[in-house]
């Protein structure tokens, strides 16, 4: 069984179709015993974030934390922790703006960028920016959450 928190910090009240994206998410990268949080925050929240852990003084959209990444933590072979999402609740509605779709898709798609962060994904080269886009497109357009 799979856990995970959104924590809204009253950023943003109406995603509760993220549990239903989250879950199908898990189901398709056939993720069992899997713990993770999803964190909204603010844009001076995620630019301290950004700036603290990635050394880039600048808001952005999404971040993650994928605790798998660190070989220095000790793991339940039991459970996976899976890690941290940060999402900017407000860099996420000035995007669905600016690439004219809806708030629920571009919500949708930084979380499940996150979370494919968290399962190792990632887009460092062409090749595997080709592959976790794809991914995500085909894991939104599964849920029905178009462009």
């Amino acid at each position: 069984m799979n856990e995970y928190t959104i924590i809204d910090n009253n950023l943003y009240t109406n995603y509760t179709y993220l549990y239903d994206v989250l879950d199908y998410t898990l189901e398709h990268e056939k993720v069992k015993n899997a713990i993770f949080s999803v964190i909204f925050v603010d844009e001076d929240q995620i630019q301290e974030i950004n700036r603290e852990y990635r050394h880039i003084d600048r808001v952005t959209d999404v971040i993650s934390f994928a605790f798998e990444d660190n070989e220095d933590m000790v793991y339940n072979e039991q459970c996976r922790v899976l890690g941290d999402i940060y999402v900017c609740i407000p860099k996420m509605i000035s995007q669905a703006k600016e690439y004219a779709h809806s708030e629920e898709r571009e919500l949708s798609f930084l979380c499940v960028h996150g979370l494919l962060h968290l399962l190792g994904y990632d887009h460092m080269n062409k090749e595997e920016e080709k592959v976790m886009f794809a991914l995500q497109e085909l894991i939104l357009d599964a849920k029905n959450i178009t462009r």
